[in-house]
């Protein structure tokens, strides 16, 4: 893998670990993180320390994957996919000063190999989306999706399987 350490008006990549033949277009933010081979990343797109991408994966447009999140290898990502990873968000802490990385737990989100997740879905954290599933677009996903389910709705419930 090769670092990249790129900032310009267009893009900001500091300490991103690329795969042979990834695709990473204008206006990203990306820091920390590991995109491997054949994987492509749109634009307004910002992936922060410690994610993790697998091959041949397609992260769509002005998606938000924040730290902790883990996409295996033949994901899809649909426009402004939100992921999250804190489960009770503050900006201050206990003694009302602005929180910093000392003030809270990241909690990690799983996405397994195959999976497609339709545009403009939020995954809670601590979630882990099964094998080749499916969250239809427009998704919160709340709790665990299972191998093979397709899902949709707020809460996403499991609408069918598939084969």
């Amino acid at each position: 893998m090769e670092i990249l350490n790129v900032q310009t008006e267009r893009q900001i990549l500091k300490n991103v670990a690329v795969g042979e033949n990834v695709r990473i277009f204008n206006f990203v933010n990306a820091y920390g993180c590991t995109i491997d081979d054949n994987s492509k990343v749109g634009a307004f797109v910002e992936i922060q320390k410690g994610v993790t991408i697998g091959r041949n994966c397609k992260i769509s447009s002005h998606s938000f994957i924040c730290e902790g999140v883990h996409i295996a290898d033949n994901v899809f990502i649909g426009h402004n996919v939100t992921f999250i990873n804190d489960k009770f968000p503050r900006s201050f802490n206990e003694m009302g000063t602005l929180q910093t990385e000392a003030d809270w737990v990241c909690i990690e989100t799983t996405i397994e190999t195959g999976v497609s997740i339709g545009s403009s879905v939020t995954i809670l954290c601590g979630i882990t989306v099964g094998e080749n599933s499916i969250i239809g677009a427009g998704s919160v996903v709340t709790k665990d999706v299972p191998k093979n389910a397709v899902v949709a709705g707020n809460p996403a419930k499991i609408i069918k399987y598939i084969a």
